[in-house]
Order: C-alpha cells, then sequence, then structure tokens
C-alpha cells in the first residue's frame, strides 16, 4: 500500500496561488533572482581583494623578473583567501536581511512558504561550495555556521562541511561531527518536500560520512558508526550507539563481538584510533 504524501497548506496568497500554478516558471524566476543576489554577494566580497591587488601589483612588477612572478602568484592567492574570509561575513548579513526564517514545512516543492529554505540554503551553498572546506575545523567555520543560524553550544568539533539548512540544527557542548558527514533538515521526494529540525545533544559522535536527515534526535553521549544513515523519525537514546543503513541500535555485546573479530582477524587493534576520535571510537573521523 501506497504512502499517503503529506497535505499541502492552503495557498496563503495571490503569489503563492502563482507560484503553485505556475511552477516551473517561478522556479526559473526563482533561481535567476538567486543568482543575482549571489552576484552581488561574490562582488561586495570581491572587493577587498581586488582593492589588495591594485594596491600591490604595481610594487610587484618593479621586482626583477624572477621574482615579480612568484610574487604576482602569491599576491594572487592572498587575495583569494582575502575573498574568502570578506564572503564568510557577507554571506550571514544577507542571510539576516532577507527573508530565510525556515521553520517546519510538510507539502509540496513549489508553494511560498518553501522559498525562505530554498533562500537559506541558496546563500549557505555559496560559501559552502566556494571557500567553506578551508575553514572547516577552526573558529571561522564555527563563527560562519553560528552566523546563519547553526544552534551550538561549548567546544563543538566540526569536521564537515555538507551541511544544510543550518538554521534548523542544533548541536550541544563537546559534539563531534566526523570527517565528511552529511547533515540535512529535509527530506522529500515525489515531489513534496518536509522540512524538520536536527537536534544532536551533548557528547554525541556522529560517524565519518555518516548521514543525518531531518526530523532526528541523538541523545546525549550517543555514538552513530561511520556510514550509517539516521532516517526521519530516528530517535537515539542517551548513550546509545547505532549504525548500519538504515541505522539501528548495537547493544554493547554486539559491538563487543565486532570488535572481538577484528582483532581475532588480524585487523590492528588499534583500529579505532587511528581515525583521531576520541577515546578510540569506532565512527569519528
Amino acid at each position: 500500500m501506497t504512502a499517503p504524501r503529506p497535505a499541502t497548506p492552503p495557498p496563503t496568497s495571490l503569489a503563492d496561488r502563482f507560484i503553485r500554478r505556475f511552477n516551473f516558471v517561478s522556479y526559473m524566476a526563482a533561481t535567476l533572482a538567486m543568482y543575482a543576489v549571489a552576484a552581488t554577494a561574490l562582488g561586495i566580497a570581491a572587493a577587498p581583494a581586488l582593492w589588495f591587488l591594485s594596491s600591490t601589483i604595481g610594487w610587484a612588477a618593479s621586482l626583477p623578473v624572477w621574482l615579480a612572478w612568484p610574487m604576482f602568484g602569491t599576491l594572487i592567492a592572498l587575495a583569494f583567501f582575502i575573498a574568502g574570509f570578506a564572503l564568510l561575513a557577507v554571506v550571514p548579513v544577507y542571510n539576516f536581511v532577507m527573508p530565510t526564517g525556515v521553520t517546519r514545512y510538510k507539502g509540496q516543492y513549489y508553494t511560498i512558504a518553501a522559498l525562505p529554505w530554498f533562500l537559506h540554503n541558496a546563500l549557505f551553498y555559496l560559501v559552502r561550495f566556494t571557500f567553506l572546506p578551508f575553514v572547516t575545523l577552526t573558529p571561522f567555520g564555527i563563527w560562519f555556521l553560528k552566523g546563519m543560524g547553526m544552534k551550538m553550544g561549548k567546544r563543538p568539533y566540526i569536521n564537515t562541511e555538507l551541511i544544510s539548512d543550518p538554521q534548523l540544527i542544533t548541536l550541544g557542548d563537546d559534539v563531534v561531527i566526523g570527517g565528511s558527514a552529511t547533515i540535512f533538515a529535509h527530506y522529500g521526494g515525489g515531489g513534496h518536500l518536509t522540512i524538520e529540525p536536527v537536534e544532536i545533544h551533548d557528547r554525541a559522535t556522529i560517524g565519518l560520512r555518516a548521514t543525518v536527515m531531518g526530523d532526528v534526535i541523538v541523545g546525549a553521549g550517543a555514538t552513530i558508526l561511520a556510514h550509517s544513515v539516521l532516517l526521519p523519525g530516528s530517535r537515539v537514546g542517551e548513550g546509545e550507539t547505532w549504525g548500519g543503513v538504515p541505522a539501528r541500535p548495537i547493544s554493547r555485546e554486539e559491538m563487543d563481538r565486532f570488535k572481538a573479530l577484528i582483532r581475532r582477524e588480524g585487523a590492528p587493534a588499534e583500529v579505532g584510533l587511528s581515525s583521531g576520535a576520541p577515546d578510540g571510537d569506532l565512527s569519528a573521523g
């Protein structure tokens, strides 16, 4: 039996009716408008880098040829980082002034209620796919995520830029997000979209390349093993270990048997330590 589709809320305005009826035209218009907005954000971020180049390129040209060309390259590289750090500041300002207040939603993709979600992620991706990998695991990356609305406690360890919907993601104290883990507060299919928050509580660990989807709560001190997938509706209890695709609870006895099997087959006993995870955890990276 096919599961029922989420009921879409009724139209709230004339604009909403237009979007629903002419969804392709509306989608194209929103996309082109977002490109224009992105161009202004990139332009503002590039301005200090261009000023820096214009102020230093003449000095570099006066150097001997054998030194001038390496200096040109260095100045261009420095300009790239100046523009990148400027973008980290510009995009949160855009996110603040534009209508990007993402809330829970269930229904069709093409409604005015989904527009804040579209804008918020479009702005976030402008940094995610350009400069965010250069500041992952640094305070600059943490400050940017907070600036985009992600709520987090003390001492977060975030080793991934594969994030969507930061406004709807909450991290507790001492949370560890492993390398290349994917976290997003939405899911969809068949023309329908669901937006639901993600909560990861104190001292929880999300393993290397694990996936956390919308409408997931991970309890304090819980561990999600590497490459696992937490489907919507998952509720991981405090201190529990989950793993697999889809992820399921794994008892301490099952984990002990797994570790014993690894050692018996000749793998190094320190298999969990090689990832850099705290306390030899098998999950994070």
